[in-house]
């Protein structure tokens, strides 16, 4: 079967195969949540720049539950290809889908009913408080459409078909954008202009992806399977709530200290909040490598081929290192022309310099979170979830704790010095369990 190289084809082969598309795919998505940042702060104000990055990091954490939810359902999708028990890798499909549509209108619902008080507690600043509501809302109602395009697109990561989600991202980024362009400076709808663009590309994406994967199922001639399994949510359950938490560790983390940031007002917060976006950016080739390894770990644990898949952890550390020298080099050279970009070359003083210091700080730390990344992805693909929630529970712990003690009293800095803190804390975790080679036992055929 063509979509089974992550079992057969050399480690290197096979993660960099597996691992572009979604690489690509996720520059594709931060592209256009860049371009939101971008057009609003250049054609709007700055203060609407702000009220766009007041919601992000409370945005980012349902992104990455719908994320997180996808990849670990799809360890148990994934493991049941690489075993070729399809039948129940179809049923695990729709029961992955229909538990998460239902879980994103609930979420949507109660995120309607208290946008207000949510963003109250974050201590959102008052010259933006307004627009950020306005902003909010819009992005509830999209909210099932959100979920359902990123489950998806795991469930093809799940059999393989790695391009099927980066052919869809493309088309969602770039109509993403033109929507943005138009609605914002054609229509002069603002920050909502930005928000329905948004959820009009992914809801026309989630449909269209929806209508491909029944017909890769009817292509792989899965066979009969029922529509929902209680026995196939529980170890779905098992593995995708700690992925959740550890996909949501750094968005949670920056939801709590939004808080802080808002205090040292509009101005810092904007230039924080370029700042984040591309930093979202840099870290996509590590997230990517680590959605890599996790799927390929699942297919070769239910290949019973465990030694594969040491082999494809060092090729991952390897391929880290690369992405991390490559992103240091670029902020440091051009981080100025960069938060340019969102704030440009005559912003605000306060803005601009928040901005450059973060970025600069952020450049030599990337390869711990790649190094995170690669470790935890082997562990969720393994099924190893124990050690896994507790090392991401301690890097949000860690966070949250240093930024919200010590930056009211010595700068908005302290924000980001914790940032490599919590991801070594996590690594070590991680590894430690790795090393003690259980992650190898726990799958016996029947997630």
């Amino acid at each position: 079967m063509e979509n089974d190289y992550l079992i057969q084809k050399k480690p290197l082969y096979a993660l960099i195969i597996f691992s572009l598309p979604i690489i690509i795919g996720n520059l594709f998505q931060q592209t256009y949540t860049m371009a939101d940042s971008a057009i609003v702060g250049r054609y709007v104000s700055e203060q609407a720049l702000a009220a766009v990055g007041a919601s992000y990091s409370l945005t980012n954490i349902f992104i990455c539950v719908a994320i997180g939810g996808g990849i670990g359902a799809s360890v148990i999708v994934s493991q049941y290809f690489g075993a070729k028990d399809f039948v129940r890798m179809k049923t695990a499909v729709f029961t992955s889908l229909i538990v998460f549509l239902v879980l994103s209108v609930l979420l949507g619902g109660v995120g309607l009913l208290f946008s207000r008080e949510i963003m109250t507690a974050l201590n959102t600043p008052g010259d933006v408080f307004d627009v950020a509501i306005e902003y909010l809302n819009i992005y509830f109602i999209g909210l099932p459409f959100l979920f359902m395009y990123n489950v998806l697109s795991a469930m093809f990561n799940a059999l393989g078909k790695s391009k099927i989600p980066l052919c869809f991202l493309i088309f969602s980024s770039v109509f993403n954008i033109i929507l943005d362009w138009i609605l914002v400076t054609q229509f002069h709808m603002g920050v909502a202009g930005v928000a329905w663009a948004t959820l009009i590309a992914q809801s026309i994406s989630s449909v269209l992806s929806f209508v491909v994967l029944i017909l890769q199922f009817k292509e792989m001639d899965a066979g009969h399977s029922r529509i929902f399994s209680g026995k196939e949510l529980l170890p779905m359950a098992r593995i995708s709530l700690p992925s959740i938490l550890q996909q949501s560790t750094v968005s949670i983390g920056m939801m709590l200290v939004q808080s802080v940031v808002n205090g040292f007002g509009s101005e810092a917060l904007a230039g924080f909040s370029a700042a984040m976006r591309i930093e979202a950016l840099c870290i996509v080739p590590m997230i990517g490598i680590g959605n890599a390894v996790s799927s390929y770990t699942a297919q070769n644990i239910g290949a019973h081929k465990e030694k594969r898949v040491i082999e494809g952890y060092h090729v991952a550390n390897k391929l880290v290192l690369i992405c991390a020298a490559i992103l240091f080099l670029i902020l440091e050279l051009f981080n100025q022309p960069i938060i340019a970009l969102f704030l440009g070359a005559d912003g605000n003083s306060v803005a601009i310099s928040t901005g450059r210091s973060y970025l600069i700080f952020m450049g030599h730390f990337f390869c711990l979170i790649g190094f995170k990344m690669a470790v935890d992805g082997l562990l969720r693909g393994a099924g190893d979830m124990k050690l896994f929630t507790i090392a991401n529970l301690v890097n949000l712990f860690i966070r949250v704790f240093i930024a919200m003690t010590f930056a009211p009293h010595y700068g908005i800095a302290v924000v980001w010095y914790a940032v490599p803190v919590g991801w070594f804390a996590n690594w070590v975790i991680s590894f430690m369990q790795y090393r003690t080679g259980k992650w190898k036992k726990i799958y016996q055929g029947q997630p």
